[in-house]
């Protein structure tokens, strides 16, 4: 029992929610922002470059052969391209959603220094026998 209580404490902390409520979120933008980059980016980019449908691009190591009953194999560095905008994108979007909210936050009070206090007793004390010392030399 006293591991379910361990546990229970432990999902009920305000972190672990705040975690769970932003990889919810996240997963969701992540929706977001492949249909941002499908259906909105690459169409354009497909059109100045020439018709070209980066899903589909493909280094072909060995094509199908489906009489022999070989399949494809191919590096789909196509769909790699779409990823890379989508992490831009999301890496875009998480710097300017913190960069608000740092911006919002109050800047902290520091306090001033505190001035020199001076030297103490003994420092003047020891500074008057060096001084006294170096005379008698």
């Amino acid at each position: 029992m006293a591991i379910v209580k361990e546990f229970k404490e432990f999902a009920m902390r305000g972190n672990v929610v705040d975690l769970a409520v932003g990889v919810i979120i996240g997963a969701a933008f992540g929706k977001i922002v492949t249909s941002l980059v499908n259906d909105v980016i690459m169409p354009p980019i497909g059109y100045i470059t020439g018709g070209i449908d980066f899903k589909n691009l493909k280094l072909f190591i060995r094509h199908a052969d489906p009489a022999n009953k070989i399949t494809e194999v191919a590096v789909n560095y196509g769909n790699f391209i779409n990823t890379l905008i989508e992490f831009l994108i999301v890496a875009f979007c998480i710097f300017m959603v913190v960069k608000a909210i740092n911006s919002l936050k109050k800047p902290e009070d520091t306090p001033a220094p505190a001035p020199d206090p001076g030297p103490t007793k003994e420092e003047v004390l020891l500074t008057e026998i060096r001084d006294l010392l170096a005379k008698g030399k």
